[in-house]
């Protein structure tokens, strides 16, 4: 019951009356929230009932198989956008790998467990900790003041959390595409001294902040849970894993702040994560809405914390309905749990469901071909002649307690009162914060240019500044096939991204452009100075990021997310939690942008007590903004990649300050990294402006004349034009006339550090007065907009900055990435396999390395499919390509969609249907995608591969299929492991390899180069016309190292032409160096072939960027001249072309 009713469950906080230093407040949190949608419900189809918000999408397609026939289809249809983001801060305290884990698990449930069914479609990720004290590495700003004795320490939290959370993602099947990581270790009051020793009240994230948030879709007439589609004696449902003795009361230990609650409850709260029976789960769900109408699933809820004892009542709540359940019909994984334990456990990988009888032979059959396991656990009660409803529970195994619950719904949902919360303000003591003289402090007399210097290597080392790579490349980023925009920009793969953005649906023979974005802002260090200033910049920073992407021109299409952290409980947080959430009303109301959804987190403080003394750390006031919206055209993406003057010509660097000449240095990056936190925190308070600079920028998006563009946020405008550059590999000249009023080395210190609102244009230098007409018909005044910088040529790759036409300092680009890349290498190196970790670090001071290019031997908009295959659809049957799926697989549709693209009739089949009988032999193709299957947990694949091989019929069925001259088969990732695993049925293979850990020890998703090598002289299947090509492709594996037999192995398969793919480095030269080769496979094999060319296996993933829109990096001018799909489709319609 504590669970039940807990802040996390009930938001007691939020739903609190208010009175502050002795005023009563006339809104409750959540009202101030609420009254954003209030004022703008536009484009907002369900807001704060349901487990996520709907927004309204765009006409786009649905892409599943047909229930009857498994033949894979697109309807035609809108498709609504699902926004989520959740928080799991006390489990990943307690346990980082598990409590991350499992925060991604129950935010992917959340999005999937929305009015009758729906499904999440991509993924974001945040982390904050207090000081990560790196062994051997300690930053200069850091502290060690110990923790908890049960918390992890923050180092510990960032080398397994991130982990966690990419894990379950990656084997889910969902890519991750943005996030946030920061660091904070503060002393609650400004401190004269360095001597912080004694200091016992601290600001920081000893007790973390574990984002996990995403977008996702639903069908529009299941986006509602409404009552009239449940029937009378429905039945309930809990769909996926058993009870386990886990997670018990995680919604009460979270409720408490770090030492106040008992250390076993603590442990005991953490839940387990088991992303491949989320998969199973979310294939039920997956498959019953793709029945439209028919979908059994009359309402859906996701169990989360509490267990069964809130999401079972809250379901039938929903419905209308009470509830008559019996205990022992749940399936649980231990026999001698207890009632409590069995009712109350939040084992994760769980729904509850609600399906009327006349639906549930068919809901059994889905179940069961998914092997998904659901409890039919009881049903809905009407309400009696009185109009009430009751929750009864029996256990039929208890004599002393047969009916342990037997209550009105009422006494579990009473009416809401709103409980009282008074708290006083509190105004923290604060110094002023002067940059020049705190740097001359730390470093002497050095001149302004050293000390400038010595200022960017400093924030440049900040985690909430430098690169994220560690955190990036451990996560899948094109799992689904329509990842539009990652992290990694342009052809060295910079992870500088300002937004992540999706298509909308896979098509064929449309021009549709249509996306989803979403971005983040958070400033919880301004919260320390002014916490209604942090609510409003973090809402200003997701906004600016957003911008990135063609969101429409309409800013009521914005939608928000506001995650709430706080300790509401320490002296004047409740007051300036207040005061974050009015100005985040406020602004929203006027920029007519909505919050529909949120979350929160009120108990953000750590305490515990040593021998000498005792510590607080309390977290500032942190507002996350999470903001998403449709994309009008998202071929209109922005990233902060510089286009060389080589590639467009001269270009011109376009400032545009939207602070209007404030220069706030307090909560900044440069700041913390000297010990300080400043008194004058950056703020935006002219709405209006911000108005006109989206109706600027959604001309721009159409004009075209935008070539980069990057906010300015942490680090300041030193760090937005240092990563443009990391991202083109180019230099920049600044000219700071503009920008710095006197051209002293303090006021160009304050002019490039200082972290107010602004964004860096690249535009043609001859469109520098059309884009000033943008702006000028939009609103902004034109004093705010000026050029203060030029591209420089690709040889000259260095940062210059000038005042008055005098240099004031030189800075190399190598040199700023390397300070940049460090604190990510040393947690790299250290998590990792450290050589690989070296490997890539040394990549940076390669000034002359080409990146990314397409050097292809054909031509992508080609159509090589015989006359007769266009005709064959109406003359005759198109030849069918079974799409395999086996438990855990998740890669599916994107591979169904290559076939189809190129003219195949892809038909899903599970490995049910064939261990049930169903045969391979009315099938020209076999295409075994990538995923999980059964957790890998047997070793990649090999579950798989002896679900075929230890099956009699199955194994004669796989067998005869490959040894029939007119079929062919494609293994990709985890089905490529499978295929290797099953050699002794495919003739010729005996020589393959097994595909096994990578060298680095880690999960890599990379966008790797690779050259095609076919034997002209022998029949290809796959690759016809593209010998020689060397183009990138998609790797996101854990175990895709070839290791053979023995080297004649190797050796055979070369000179044998059956190693059709190998990986290059990025001037066309095979390689077994990271992370060009991302595993470590000899001779960069990424591929192999039987001698007939009929059967591949390939770890990389051709099928994830089939339309030309959906690729990490392509020149624009390529995409143009591709057309509607992209390179790699030549594979399957070569495929095509060998069936005739």
């Amino acid at each position: 019951m504590l669970t039940f009713v807990s802040r996390h469950c009930r938001h007691k906080v939020f739903n609190s009356a208010w009175t502050i230093d002795g005023v009563p407040q006339d809104k409750s949190l959540f009202e101030m929230i609420k009254t954003t949608h209030k004022t703008t419900p536009d484009f907002t189809v369900s807001a704060y009932s349901d487990n996520a918000a709907v927004l309204e999408g765009d006409n786009a397609n649905v892409w599943a198989p047909d229930y009857s026939t498994g033949s894979w289809k697109l309807t035609p249809e809108v498709v609504h956008i699902l926004t989520k983001v959740e928080t799991h801060n006390h489990p990943t305290a307690i346990s980082p790998f598990p409590g991350a884990a499992t925060g991604s698990g129950g935010e992917i449930r959340d999005e999937g467990a929305v009015g009758r069914g729906s499904t999440t479609k991509a993924g974001l990720s945040g982390f904050w900790v207090s000081d990560l004290l790196i062994p051997d590495n300690h930053a200069p700003w850091e502290s060690d003041i110990g923790r908890p004795r049960h918390y992890a320490s923050s180092l510990d939290i960032m080398l397994e959390a991130p982990i966690g959370s990419a894990r379950f993602n990656n084997e889910f099947g969902r890519p991750a595409l943005a996030g946030v990581f920061r660091t904070l270790l503060t002393p609650e009051e400004s401190q004269e001294g360095s001597d912080v020793s004694s200091v016992a009240n601290w600001r920081g994230y000893h007790k973390p902040i574990m984002i996990a948030g995403g977008l996702g879709s639903v069908r529009p007439q299941h986006a509602l849970k409404e009552e009239r589609y449940v029937q009378e004696g429905a039945h309930v449902i809990v769909l996926g894993g058993p009870a386990m003795l886990i997670g018990l009361g995680g919604g009460a230990a979270s409720s408490s702040a770090g030492g106040e609650s008992n250390t076993d409850l603590d442990f005991d709260s953490v839940q387990r994560g088991n992303p491949e029976m989320e998969r199973r789960a979310q294939m039920v769900i997956n498959t019953c809405t793709a029945l439209g109408e028919h979908n059994p699933i009359a309402m859906i809820h996701d169990v989360g914390a509490g267990g069964l004892s809130n999401a079972l009542p809250e379901l039938v709540k929903d419905a209308g309905f009470g509830g008559n359940f019996e205990l022992r019909q749940v399936e649980s994984m231990d026999r001698s749990m207890s009632p409590l334990e069995i009712w109350c456990n939040e084992a994760q990988e769980r729904y509850v469901l609600l399906i009327n009888a006349d639906s549930m032979n068919r809901f059994t059959s889905i179940c069961r071909r998914e092997r998904c396991g659901f409890s039919d656990v009881g049903t809905v009660i009407s309400k009696n002649e009185h109009g009430a409803t009751s929750l009864i529970l029996t256990d039929r195994e208890s004599k002393e307690y047969p009916r342990p619950i037997d209550l009105p719904m009422d006494a579990l949902f009473p009416p809401k009162r709103l409980l009282q919360r008074d708290v006083a303000s509190k105004k923290p003591t604060l110094l002023p914060f002067n940059a020049f003289s705190s740097l001359q402090k730390a470093y002497g007399e050095l001149s302004g240019a050293e000390l400038f210097k010595k200022a960017v290597e400093r924030v440049f080392l900040m985690p909430s500044v430098g690169s994220k790579s560690f955190l990036i490349t451990i996560g899948d980023r094109s799992v689904g096939g329509l990842t539009v925009r990652d992290q990694m920009v342009g052809p060295w793969q910079t992870p500088v991204a300002d937004v992540a953005v999706t298509a909308t649906s896979f098509h064929i023979g449309t021009k549709q452009k249509t996306g989803e974005a979403m971005a983040m802002g958070e400033k919880p260090t301004l919260a320390m100075i002014d916490p209604a200033a942090s609510a409003r910049m973090a809402i200003a920073e997701s906004l600016m990021n957003i911008g990135a992407a063609d969101v429409a021109g309409d800013l009521r299409r914005v939608k928000l997310s506001a995650n709430w952290m706080a300790a509401v409980n320490h002296a004047g947080e409740g007051a300036a939690l207040y005061e974050a959430v009015r100005a985040a009303m406020e602004m929203c109301t006027r920029l007519r942008v909505s919050i529909p959804v949120g979350k929160d987190s009120t108990s953000m403080k750590a305490s515990w007590k040593n021998e000498e003394d005792s510590k607080n750390v309390t977290a500032p006031v942190s507002v996350v903004i999470s903001a998403f919206s449709a994309v009008r055209d998202i071929r209109s993406t922005w990233t902060p990649q510089l286009r060389r003057v080589e590639d467009v010509g001269e270009t011109s660097l376009m400032f545009v300050d939207l602070a209007e000449g404030r220069r706030a240095m307090g909560g900044s990056a440069l700041a913390q990294s000297l010990g300080a936190v400043g008194d004058k925190a950056p703020d935006m308070k002219n709405f209006d402006l911000i108005t006109d600079y989206f109706d600027a920028l959604s001309q721009l998006h159409r004009s075209g004349v935008v070539l980069a563009y990057h906010d300015r946020s942490d680090g300041g405008l030193v760090t937005t034009v240092a990563e443009m550059m990391f991202a083109g590999r180019c230099g920049v000249d600044m000219m700071m006339d503009g920008i710095s009023k006197s051209g002293k080395p303090e006021d160009i210190i304050e002019a490039m550090f200082n972290e107010e609102l602004g964004a860096v244009f690249q535009i043609r230098t001859e469109d520098e007065i059309n884009f000033k007409r943008c702006f000028a018909t939009c609103g902004p005044p034109p004093g705010l907009i000026r050029k203060f910088g030029v591209v420089r040529s690709t040889s000259k790759q260095s940062l210059n900055i000038r005042h008055a036409g005098m240099m004031f300092a030189t800075l190399d680009r190598t040199e700023m990435q390397q300070w940049w890349s460090k604190t990510s290498y040393e947690m790299q190196k250290i998590r990792d396999n450290s050589a690989c970790a070296e490997s890539e670090f040394g990549t940076i001071s390669d000034s002359a390395d080409p990146g990314i290019t397409y050097k292809l031997s054909y031509s992508p908009a080609e159509n090589i499919l015989p006359i007769t295959s266009s005709i064959t659809g109406f003359f005759g049957r198109i030849p069918r390509v079974a799409i395999l799926r086996e438990q855990g697989v998740n890669g599916h549709a994107e591979l169904a969609f290559a076939f189809k693209a190129a003219g195949f009739e892809p038909i899903d089949v599970h490995m049910t249907d064939v261990l049930d009988g169903r045969s391979l032999a009315d099938f020209t193709g076999l295409a075994a995608p990538g995923g999980f299957s059964y957790g890998d947990v047997l070793g990649a694949g090999q579950g798989w591969a002896k679900s075929i091989l230890m099956h009699d019929n199955t194994r004669r069925e796989f067998a005869a299929f490959f040894k029939r001259p007119d079929t062919f088969a494609l293994g990709v990732c985890n089905g490529c492991q499978m295929l290797t695993r099953i050699k002794e049925l495919i003739p010729g293979a005996q020589d393959w390899p097994n595909f096994v850990d990578n060298t680095s020890q880690q999960f890599e998703a990379r966008y790797s180069m690779v050259k095609v090598h076919v034997d002209k002289s022998k029949p290809s299947v796959f690759f016809h016309g593209m010998n020689g090509s060397e183009l990138p492709i998609v790797v996101s594996h854990g175990e895709g190292r070839a290791k053979f037999a023995s080297p004649n192995s190797l050796q055979t398969l070369t000179e044998s032409g059956m190693v059709p793919l190998r990986y290059i480095d990025n001037r066309g030269n095979v390689t077994e160096q990271y992370p060009y080769n991302p595993n470590g496979s000899p001779m960069g094999v990424a591929g192999v072939a039987s001698p007939d060319g009929r059967v591949v296996a390939m770890m990389p993933h051709p099928e994830r960027t089939i339309m030309a829109d959906i690729t990490s990096y392509a020149p624009p001018e390529d995409v143009e001249e591709w057309g509607e799909f992209g390179p790699w489709l030549r594979m399957f319609r070569s495929a095509r072309r060998w069936v005739g």
